[in-house]
């Protein structure tokens, strides 16, 4: 499982950095959350296909989260898609992209399918709960199914199985004579733009990882509140009270050229916390 940060600045994009979106990639499948202004440029220079996008999920319909949508779309439909698009988001979406494809006299070439969460995909579910903005937002779980627990092939040859196919036939299945505890999957939660609250902490529950919002330091609390954002250290509270494996920062306000104090500020209550620049690439391993 692979998470490609692709935009990672709040509500203007900046010189190094582009206003929001990620990339979660499972089993070469894509999921795309959030598409600001400029996110079709960062795909082009990221490690991430775009024709392999199977979703796209959507925390609020504020623009830096969603004006890169359309001409994503547009995109999608000019290089020749012709498989489904899920597009899952608050009840808003559907008003929005109805309404900018139809106003740029736009057609696309495949079927957008909009729903509101949870999702379904091969293999894993994308949980949703409501956060703490200044309008409807959703933070979004990404959660991987469980998988077969290790193959013990001393205890198959204690029962007698033959070596061969059988036995890829039984890891797969996960039979119970011959297979530990299941390994419970992957949970990846993305949570943006919210003060910090109790939704957000059920959700990101005991995550591998958690990409939180960071827009401003501690020293700009009051601003933070007023404006329905998170401080780096509401953040890793968050993560904290969550148990998340690592904090991963993002949405930090144009002012911040530098973001170092804002992780600093961070792991003085969660210290496995890391900042995200544009571009950077997350590697989950498997439990």
């Amino acid at each position: 499982m692979r998470i490609v940060l692709l935009g990672t600045s709040s509500g203007t994009p900046t010189r190094t950095r582009n206003v929001s979106s990620l990339a979660m990639i499972l089993d070469g499948r894509v999921l795309l959350f959030d598409c600001g202004e400029g996110t079709q440029h960062q795909l082009l220079r990221a490690p991430v296909r775009t024709g392999a996008i199977e979703a796209i999920f959507v925390s609020h319909l504020h623009g830096d989260h969603v004006y890169g949508l359309p001409g994503l779309l547009a995109t999608l439909s000019m290089n020749g898609r012709t498989r489904p698009l899920d597009l899952v988001g608050p009840e808003s979406l559907r008003a929005y992209v109805e309404t900018t494809l139809a106003t740029s006299f736009h057609h696309p070439s495949f079927e957008i399918r909009i729903t509101t969460p949870p999702y379904r995909g091969h293999g894993f579910t994308v949980t949703a709960a409501p956060l703490e903005h200044s309008v409807e937002c959703l933070g979004y779980c990404v959660i991987e199914d469980d998988r077969p627990g290790h193959f013990d092939v001393a205890r198959a040859r204690a029962l007698g199985i033959p070596p061969g196919p059988l036995y890829g036939e039984l890891a797969r299945a996960g039979d119970p004579r011959v297979c530990g505890p299941p390994r419970r999957g992957r949970r990846i939660a993305f949570v943006t733009d919210t003060r910090p609250c109790a939704s957000a902490v059920a959700l990101a529950h005991e995550a591998d990882a958690l990409i939180h919002e960071s827009t401003y330091g501690e020293e700009l609390r009051t601003e933070a509140a007023e404006r329905f954002h998170s401080t780096a250290r509401e953040a890793a509270r968050v993560a904290s009270d969550a148990r998340v494996q690592r904090l991963i920062l993002t949405h930090f306000s144009a002012r911040y050229g530098d973001v170092a104090p804002l992780v600093e500020e961070a792991r003085e209550v969660f210290p496995n916390t890391i900042a995200a620049d544009d571009l950077l690439e997350v590697h989950v391993a498997a439990r």
